[in-house]
C-alpha cells in the first residue's frame, strides 16, 4: 500500500481504510521504518486496539507488538484496576521507554490520563541474573521501594516470599512467578513455577523486577502525599477515607485517581516514546476526546461535594484536548480515515491512489439461489487481482473449502498471508483474524 513515514514534526493522510486494511496499512509502515522509527497507533476506543492487535499479528506476525490498556475504571471510581492490567501497562511503559517495541497500540482515552514520571519507572526496575550476587536484606528493601507485599506464598503480580534460601517473586509484567534459590549469596538457580500447584517450570537466566504500583507507598511517599492532600483539598483531612489510609501505608481502592499527589509533577504519554516515532492517528480521535471530557466532567460535578472522599479536577488528573494534541504534535504523524471520512484536500491525487481502498460488494451466499456462491463466484472472475478468502479456525477452513468445492470453486490453501503474498494462485484460503475484509 506504499504508505511512507513523513519527518518528525509533519503529518500526512492516508486513506480511506475499509474494513481491515488499516491493519495492512501499519503493518507495511512498521516493516518498512523498523528497527530504527518503532509506530504509535491511537485508535479511537478499546475494541479497535485490540482488533489492531490481532490483526497485526495476521499480516506481520514478525513485529513486536502490544497493547497499552486502560485502567477499565470509570473517573473517580473508588475501585482500583486489577493487578493484571495494572502489570501489563507497567510492562508496556517499561518496552515503550527504551526501545524495545514495533508496534503500540493505544485508546486515545488512555493517553489522556497523566502518568507517574519517566524517572520513577526507570529508578524503581531492577534485575536479577542467574550467577549473580543477590543479598536477601537488599531484596526485601528492593521490593519495599517498589511496592510489593510480603505473603507466604506467591500467587499474583506484585507479591514475594522467604522461606529460606528460597525466594518466591512475581514481577508485575510477568506471566509467572518466579523462584531463586540462593547459596549464601550466590544466585544459584532460577525457574518460573506454576501459581497452582507450586511446581517449578523451566530454568530462566534473568529477572526484571517492575514496580509493583504506578505510584511509590514508602514513607517519602506517605509524607507528600498528605502535604499535598492538605494543599490541594480544604477542610479537616483526618475525615477522609483516603488520607487515613495512605497514613497507615494501606492503597486505598481508587487511590490511582490520587496519583499526582505522590509526585512533584507528572508524565504525559509521549514522554515514553522514543525519539523518532512515528504516530498512526485513527480517524474520530477529536470526537472520542471531546465525549471523554464531556463525561469526566459531568462525573466530577456529581462527586465533588463529597468531603470524606475529595475528587481531584480533571485538569489534575488528565491532558485537555488541547495538550493532547499538542503533545503528539512534534512526531512524525500519519492521519488515517475511516471508511467514511473525508481526507485533506490538499493530499495529493497519487497518494489517495495509492493508499485508498474500497469495501467488498455483497458476497453472501444466497441459499435459495442455484448456485449460492455466484456472487462470489463473479467477484473472483470479474476482480483483477488475486484474491484471499478467510476463516476462522482450521476446522472452518475445511468446512468452507469443502463447501466451495461442491460449486466448483477450488481454492489454494495460504498457510499465513506472507504464502499468499508469495505464492501465484489468483484464489486462496486461508486462516485470519480479520474483523472485516476489504
Amino acid at each position: 500500500m506504499l504508505l511512507v513515514a513523513p519527518r518528525p514534526g509533519e503529518r500526512t493522510q492516508a486513506g480511506p481504510f475499509h474494513g481491515s486494511s488499516d491493519a495492512l496499512a501499519i503493518a507495511e509502515l512498521a516493516g518498512s521504518v523498523r528497527p530504527l522509527r518503532p509506530l504509535l497507533t491511537i485508535t479511537a476506543d478499546a475494541a479497535s486496539a485490540q482488533r489492531l492487535k490481532a490483526e497485526l499479528a495476521f499480516f506481520a506476525p514478525q513485529l513486536k507488538t502490544c497493547v497499552f490498556p486502560d485502567w477499565e475504571t470509570l473517573p473517580y471510581d473508588q475501585f482500583s484496576p486489577h493487578a493484571d492490567l495494572v502489570s501489563e501497562r507497567l510492562a508496556t511503559l517499561y518496552e515503550m521507554m527504551h526501545g524495545s517495541f514495533d508496534v503500540a497500540i493505544v485508546p486515545v482515552t488512555t493517553t489522556l490520563t497523566r502518568l507517574m514520571p519517566v524517572e520513577y519507572l526507570a529508578a524503581n526496575t531492577f534485575f536479577f541474573k542467574q550467577g549473580g550476587k543477590l543479598s536477601p536484606d537488599e531484596l526485601r528493601r528492593q521490593c519495599t521501594i517498589a511496592g510489593y507485599t510480603h505473603v507466604t506464598q506467591v500467587v499474583a503480580p506484585g507479591e514475594y516470599s522467604f522461606r529460606g534460601g528460597l525466594i518466591d517473586i512475581f514481577p508485575m509484567g510477568s506471566a509467572l512467578p518466579y523462584r531463586i534459590d540462593l547459596f549464601d549469596e550466590d544466585i544459584d538457580s532460577i525457574r518460573s513455577f506454576d501459581v497452582d500447584s507450586q511446581r517449578s517450570i523451566y530454568k530462566v537466566n534473568e529477572v526484571r523486577l517492575l514496580p509493583a504500583r504506578e505510584f511509590p507507598m514508602n514513607e517519602a511517599a506517605q509524607t507528600q502525599f498528605r502535604q499535598n492532600f492538605r494543599i490541594k483539598f480544604e477542610g479537616d483531612p483526618s475525615k477522609s477515607r483516603v488520607y487515613k489510609d495512605i497514613s497507615k501505608g494501606v492503597p486505598s481502592a481508587g487511590i490511582e485517581y490520587y496519583l499526582p499527589l505522590f509526585f512533584d509533577t507528572t508524565a504525559r504519554f509521549t514522554d515514553y516514546l522514543p525519539e523518532g516515532t512515528v504516530i498512526c492517528a485513527a480517524n474520530g480521535l477529536q470526537a472520542a476526546v471531546d465525549a471523554f471530557w464531556q463525561d469526566t466532567h459531568s462525573r466530577y460535578a456529581m462527586l465533588r461535594g463529597d468531603r470524606a472522599n475529595p475528587v481531584m479536577p480533571p485538569h489534575d488528573l488528565f491532558l485537555a484536548p488541547d495538550e493532547f494534541f499538542a503533545a503528539i504534535k512534534p512526531f512524525a504523524r500519519v492521519e488515517y480515515a475511516g471508511a467514511s471520512a473525508d481526507l485533506d484536500v490538499e493530499r495529493s491525487a497519487q497518494t489517495h491512489e495509492l493508499l485508498a481502498t474500497k469495501p467488498l460488494p455483497p458476497l453472501g451466499v444466497e441459499r435459495r439461489a442455484d448456485n449460492p456462491l455466484h456472487r462470489l463466484s463473479e467477484f473472483i472472475e470479474r476482480h483483477p487481482g488475486r484474491v484471499l478468502l478467510l476463516a476462522d479456525s482450521a476446522g472452518r477452513r475445511e468446512t468452507m473449502h469443502d463447501f466451495l468445492a461442491e460449486y466448483d470453486l477450488h481454492p489454494a490453501l495460504a498457510a499465513s498471508y506472507e504464502d499468499f503474498c508469495t505464492a501465484a494462485a489468483p484464489f486462496m484460503l486461508g486462516i485470519g483474524t480479520l474483523h472485516t475484509g476489504f
